[in-house]
């Protein structure tokens, strides 16, 4: 049976990591708090920090930016999740048709294709 923690990040019980994400502090304190459902959340997040402030991965003070950023994501004031939220995909609402802009069939709305 999986450990569960009191996630801090969607604020109920879930099952947890199976071992620290990390070395050190921030890790063991990821490892504690926050659950698997929720740590799965942190990939897209990262991509979208790394490319919105163009981060270089092999640069020290990118690395230490993304990291403030993580525990910003998992711990910060505003860290949790709105009461009621549920994945997308998992609310009642999706499968009704309801809740969200309409899916859109291939595009994006750009500028217009040249003639």
């Amino acid at each position: 049976m999986p450990r569960t923690v009191f996630c801090q990040k969607l604020q109920r019980q879930l099952p947890g990591l199976e071992t620290p994400p990390m070395p050190g502090s921030l890790g063991q304190r990821i490892y504690e708090h926050i659950s698997q459902q929720a740590y799965d959340m942190w990939p897209a997040q990262q991509v979208l920090i790394i490319n919105h402030y163009g981060l270089n991965m092999g640069d020290p003070e990118s690395r230490k930016i993304l990291r403030e950023q993580m525990e910003e994501f998992f711990f910060g004031k505003d860290a949790a999740m709105p009461e009621g939220w549920t994945p997308a995909g998992a609310g009642a609402s999706q499968s009704k048709g309801g809740g969200g802009a309409p899916q859109s069939k291939g595009g994006g709305g750009g500028a217009p294709r040249r003639k």
